[in-house]
């Protein structure tokens, strides 16, 4: 996240994550000890020393926070400029000022289904400021994991990503994030959008963009690869990182893809390994 960090949000800063048309990812600790990512939209700094995010429909990271408080979070605005950080979660509350806020934005306030309905505040641990996002970067360690992914052999035959999937993290206008739980307990999001699958079970990333950050992080930690398009549209991976690989001639990282999950309504839930359907036998 660079070198300086800060531990307070600027006036800027919070004016600058306020919009409701922007990213907002949420990393979480489930009780497994799996690092998790989750899209809020409405995640935003709302003071100095605390970001909010409204709740309307229930959620995984919710229940994590409950009972693991260390999150880390990154804002990215339509300006591509981002915020990245680490935070505690506080407390909850169903009324206030971000309450009465959230429920005057014109995306919840014309829902026809439903308003946000609690709101819950972080206390602010550390943040980067803000930050471009390096697109001239990002395009050339783009053009790095394409070319190994077309040269690099497809290990195994797990078959962890169906059609659907690979095409979409492979889909270069997709933004995807790495997501681990640090040595503090704290997990850690790096953008990396120029992420590919690599057949049916892995997926791997070029280093030549936030080059320290993907080189520090442990080789076997568990490991969420976060992809979504500024549709909505979105899936969650998890799995094994197999560290620095030679893949195609090209130094990549890789992830042996374990899990995947999808987070879009209306029904959220694991797709990979496949869950057995139960016949409902009671009305």
């Amino acid at each position: 996240m660079g070198t300086t960090l800060l531990t307070t949000f600027s006036e800027t800063d919070i004016r600058s994550t306020q919009p409701a048309m922007k990213v907002g990812l949420l990393a979480t600790v489930t009780p497994e000890g799996l690092p998790h990512v989750t899209l809020l939209s409405s995640l935003m700094a709302c003071s100095p020393t605390q970001l909010c995010f409204g709740q309307f429909t229930e959620g995984m990271s919710k229940q994590h926070i409950l009972t693991d408080p260390k999150v880390a979070f990154l804002i990215m605005g339509l300006d591509k400029n981002l915020w990245r950080g680490t935070a505690v979660f506080s407390h909850a509350m169903k009324n206030g000022p971000e309450y009465d806020y959230y429920n005057n934005v014109p995306m919840f306030r014309y829902n026809a289904y439903f308003g946000v309905h609690t709101v819950y505040y972080l206390d602010l641990v550390a943040q980067s400021g803000k930050q471009p996002l390096p697109m001239n970067t990002i395009i050339l360690a783009a053009v790095k994991t394409m070319l190994a992914r077309s040269l690099g052999s497809k290990p195994g035959a797990q078959p962890a990503l169906n059609h659907w999937t690979r095409s979409f993290v492979d889909k270069i206008d997709n933004l995807k994030f790495l997501s681990y739980v640090n040595a503090e307990g704290f997990p850690v999001i790096i953008p990396a959008i120029q992420t590919q699958s690599l057949g049916t079970g892995h997926v791997l990333f070029s280093t030549s963009v936030y080059p320290d950050e993907l080189l520090a992080i442990p080789p076997g930690v568990p490991m969420a690869v976060f992809s979504m398009a500024l549709t909505m549209e979105d899936v969650l991976l998890r799995g094994k990182y197999l560290g620095m690989r030679r893949v195609g001639g090209v130094k990549a990282g890789v992830v042996k893809v374990e899990w995947v999950y999808n987070p879009m309504p209306p029904v959220a839930g694991q797709v990979y390994p496949a869950v057995e359907l139960e016949a409902i036998r009671e009305f």
